[in-house]
């Protein structure tokens, strides 16, 4: 008998193995590409901030310590990148967690024909950012649609120009505004103004990301039952009212998700910057990733300096995560 027990004992055992290891089986072939692909080359760019490696890649990094690091914090035009960055932070990130919730309320209306306002405001964000950008520096230059449509109103609506020249006689803040715009007969040089490049630039961001955290938040919206809603109607509250109400705390976790989403894709923003600026004028709208970039594949090609900046923006980036994490757990 003893021996019918232990087969099936091992049996047991075998077939509990097997559904224990099959799941990793599976996930293997997915894990090797994610190994070899992110981990490997992470691991590598780790190891190379600490080392001196850059224009003869034929030779074998050389460990330098913490000098990367050092240079890294006497290099003002990464101190420069590093404040556009957090611009960007401060600026995009605020109008692509509130917008974006107006807009998913707006089309979460049972009306005829919403479904066309959905595709038109999601439209932006299938489109290459390679043809926006373009797109949109054709709006910027001297002759683009913004500064056509300046002076044909600056000319044609009634009473704007009398109260434009008023104001740049009388008032000093409106002439230091005008200043900061660098205006001219020709317009508002949009792109190579160093006030505004980066904001120009930010514009691109915000239009193309609105439509991608408004299906998020309407995801959210048609989850949130409509019982609350007219519950809320009968003790009174209307309009945009009950959306605070309601609304906006069952939205939290959604909010907490688009703003760690939006914060992360604002620390890596290159396209834009690559297409419409090139970080011009005068580092104005240069960030951390088109630094790291130019250090990268420079003439210079200045690899393990790049790896110290990509090592900085990995702890921002954990930081933002960290963040988010603890005010989960808050609200």
């Amino acid at each position: 008998m003893a021996q019918p027990l232990l087969k099936a004992s091992s049996s047991t055992q075998w077939s509990q193995f097997k559904g224990q290891i099959t799941p990793y089986l599976f996930l293997l072939p997915a894990l090797t590409v994610l190994g070899l692909a992110v981990f490997w080359p992470a691991i590598q760019a780790f190891i190379l901030s600490f080392s001196e490696f850059g224009y003869d890649i034929t030779a074998a990094p050389e460990w330098v310590g913490l000098k990367n690091f050092r240079r890294l914090w006497g290099d003002p035009v990464f101190w420069k990148t590093l404040a556009n960055t957090v611009l960007y932070l401060i600026f995009a990130v605020p109008i692509l967690v509130v917008a974006p919730l107006g807009l998913a309320i707006l089309v979460n209306q049972k009306l005829r024909g919403i479904q066309w306002f959905r595709t038109a405001y999601y439209t932006p964000v299938v489109i290459s950012m390679v043809v926006a950008g373009i797109a949109w520096k054709w709006l910027y230059t001297q002759n683009g649609l913004l500064n056509q449509l300046g002076r044909w109103g600056y000319g044609h609506i009634p009473g704007m120009a009398p109260i434009l020249n008023w104001l740049a006689e009388n008032s000093a803040a409106f002439q230091a505004f005008l200043g900061w715009l660098n205006l001219s007969e020709e317009g508002i040089p949009w792109l190579t103004n160093p006030n505004l490049a980066l904001f120009c630039v930010m514009a691109v961001t915000i239009w193309k990301g609105l439509g991608y955290y408004m299906v998020i938040y309407l995801a959210g919206l048609q989850a949130i039952p409509v019982d609350l809603y007219e519950a809320a109607a009968i003790d009174g509250s209307q309009g945009w009212q009950r959306h605070w109400d309601i609304t906006v705390p069952l939205m939290t976790p959604y909010l907490m998700l688009v703003a760690v989403i939006s914060a992360i894709s604002a620390t890596k923003v290159f396209e834009e910057i690559y297409i419409m600026t090139r970080g011009e004028p005068l580092n104005s709208s240069k960030t951390i990733v088109y630094y790291l970039y130019e250090q990268a594949f420079g003439p210079n090609l200045d690899i393990s300096y790049a790896c110290a900046m990509g090592l900085v923006l990995y702890l921002i980036i954990f930081s933002l995560s960290v963040l988010n994490l603890w005010l989960r757990r808050r609200i």
